[in-house]
């Protein structure tokens, strides 16, 4: 098969985001490969997730030499993680075979994609209320065990079975948890974390899935050039502009996973976009007081006395 610089165009693109990010490899890479080239849901798993254990490294070396990972959260994801990755490659070849295991990795895609794009309106919803950070501090936080544990397993299982999870789903749960960590913290860690957790969940579907070289190979020329391109510029990315790019690319890609046609689509995405317009018309002339204006909130001025 000849190689697709289409698909590796696309892949470059998708990286990106996952630098700037930390979210949207599986969630956005595996939806184009079945939706745009025409990839059946489990090679696409399959290939993506070898990819991705390529890519990841690559993002996450160039947050750890800015200091931008928790070591210890990665630690706690990643006991969890890593077995039910391997796990849930497992799963999806208990499913069942050809058409049925199809439909239903297509449905749990969809299902994921869903969850990422709700997660990452709870993410723009608590980064609104935590804008006083400090830009120069390093928020210290008290790591919590067993809700991270829990979480990498769920998370794990769910990269396992439909490649989605890595980012989009474990960094808004770390958000939920620790909502002290900044942006690019999050970012870090999730980045590093994902390392061994998409690698078990690679070994697994090179050993069980449908891994095609032609397709990860293009996948890998476009996407590790974007990842360290889009890790380099994440400190000055504009967040909210590609968290809400992001909503609509995930419930698009998730909708196309359910089989809904190209019509219903297209008037979801733009009752979607017009509503996320219309927030962000709404938040941007909530009215702010004015600098210079004077402070009035006391008791009100004395009348004139009376003679």
């Amino acid at each position: 098969m000849d190689f697709d610089w289409t698909m590796a165009l696309g892949s470059f693109l998708v990286a990106i985001v996952v630098g700037l990010t930390g979210m949207g490899g599986g969630a956005l890479m595996t939806p184009m490969l079945v939706t745009f080239f025409n990839v059946s849901p489990l090679a696409a798993v399959s290939s993506d997730l070898v990819a991705a254990a390529v890519m990841k490294p690559v993002g996450s070396a160039v947050h750890y030499r800015q200091g931008t990972i928790n070591m210890r959260l990665v630690g706690w994801l990643c006991a969890g993680s890593v077995p039910a990755a391997f796990s849930g490659v497992l799963v999806a070849r208990a499913i069942g075979h050809g058409g049925d295991v199809e439909d239903v990795i297509s449905k749990a895609m969809g299902a994921a994609l869903l969850i990422a794009a709700a997660g990452l309106v709870l993410r723009g919803v608590m980064a609104a209320r935590n804008r006083t950070d400090d830009p120069d501090g390093t928020p210290e936080i008290t790591v919590r065990p067993v809700p991270t544990l829990l979480v990498g397993v769920v998370g794990g299982l769910v990269v396992g079975i439909t490649s989605v999870g890595s980012g989009s789903l474990i960094i808004v749960a770390l958000l939920a948890l620790y909502p002290a960590l900044k942006a690019n913290q999050l970012v870090g860690t999730d980045l590093l974390q994902a390392v061994p957790l998409v690698f078990a969940a690679a070994v697994g579907h090179l050993m069980f899935g449908d891994f095609r070289m032609e397709v990860t190979a293009a996948l890998l020329v476009g996407s590790i050039p974007g990842v360290y391109l889009g890790s380099k510029i994440s400190s000055r990315a504009p967040g909210g502009l590609i968290r809400r790019a992001l909503i609509i690319v995930l419930v698009a890609s998730s909708l196309k996973m359910f089989g809904l046609g190209a019509v219903p689509i297209a008037w979801t995405l733009v009752l979607l976009t017009t509503a996320i317009v219309a927030a962000w018309l709404i938040t941007r002339r909530a009215p702010a007081p004015a600098p210079d204006a004077p402070v009035l909130d006391g008791p009100a001025l004395p009348s004139a006395p009376h003679h």
